[in-house]
């Protein structure tokens, strides 16, 4: 048994064969899926940062210092305006504010620890915190503040 040509005539002119030289393999790489994984990580990183920072809203008051850059993550103590506490995000009553601070710095007093309160909350409040943080032993605690907004 013959096998059958393309033409369908024996092999004259015009006739062409497929042979396994005639077809090459394609040596490009298809990058289309990568840059679509790419794009959605780009979005989903886009939408998730902003809510990478610390959770209590506040409203600072207004400074001229110079900001800090600090390169571990600092402790924050949050004072709302209705007086209320927090470390970090977590809310805590007033007397488990020294022994969760403890357990977070693992007893080392020579840790930053920062005080943010809102403007509108009566300055004693603050200092009755910033009070209670140094007197159980934490040395460098400080206050956060805004810079505020040059009019141009």
């Amino acid at each position: 048994m013959a096998a059958p040509t393309l033409s369908g005539s024996g092999g004259g002119k015009g006739t062409r064969r497929w042979t396994r030289s005639s077809r090459k393999p394609m040596s490009d790489i298809n990058v289309t899926p990568f840059v679509d994984v790419m794009l959605v990580l780009l979005i989903v990183f886009m939408v998730t940062a902003p809510l990478l920072t610390v959770g209590v809203p506040v409203d600072l008051p207004k400074t001229q210092a110079k900001s800090l850059n600090a390169s571990e993550e600092p402790l924050v103590i949050t004072v709302n305006a209705r007086g209320e506490l927090y470390i970090q995000e977590a809310k805590i009553e007033e007397d488990q504010l020294v022994p969760r601070l403890n357990a977070i710095t693992e007893n080392k007093p020579d840790t930053r620890v920062y005080v943010r309160g809102d403007k509108t909350i009566d300055y004693g409040r603050v200092m009755q915190v910033m009070g209670l943080v140094n007197s159980a032993g934490y040395e460098r605690v400080a206050l956060i503040a805004e810079l505020p907004k040059e009019d141009k």
